[in-house]
């Protein structure tokens, strides 16, 4: 018998399992396979981990290894928005770690994690590609250069 608290976790089991399967002939599949159920599901929860360790004939410490190791991968769905800030070298010379830090402080959060009312996120990433007009910002496609504090206060505004 079936219950409505495991029915979503069998239902996102079987698509995880349904991903998996149709990319696991691809040289390398694991990490497309990644990729696709972050992209399909929002992100790469634990109880997907040995299901594409099945699927790839792996142990489930190689998956979880992968997983934690990138940080592209969230383990945890994330806010309705995301908004990233990127950390590289050429950010930083800019303020990138003022600007991260004051991101923490307004939101009361850390890198990564969401709010308690779902609606955002705040992360870092290691490069937007846009390192003449650091430090960057990312909110959904949407890049940001020379962002300072109060710009980024009226962007994590308009992200809620």
């Amino acid at each position: 018998m079936t219950t409505e608290v495991t029915q979503p976790a069998a239902v996102r089991s079987q698509r995880v399992r349904e991903i998996a399967t149709a990319r696991r002939d691809l040289r390398g599949a694991l990490m497309p396979i990644l990729h696709a159920v972050q992209a399909d599901l929002g992100y790469v929860g634990p109880a997907d981990v040995p299901v594409i360790a099945d699927v790839l004939n792996l142990a489930v410490a190689e998956v979880h290894g992968v997983v934690t190791f990138y940080r592209d991968f969230r383990r945890a769905p994330g806010g309705r928005t995301t908004v990233r800030i990127c950390q590289a070298e050429a950010c930083q010379a800019v303020g990138a770690e003022t600007l991260g830090e004051h991101a923490k402080r307004r939101t009361g959060r850390e890198f990564g994690e969401t709010s308690a009312d779902g609606r955002l996120t705040v992360d870092e990433v290691f490069c937007l590609g846009n390192c003449a007009l650091g430090p960057t910002v990312q909110v959904g496609e949407r890049l940001y250069g020379r962002v300072t504090p109060a710009r980024l206060d009226a962007i994590l505004g308009e992200a809620r």
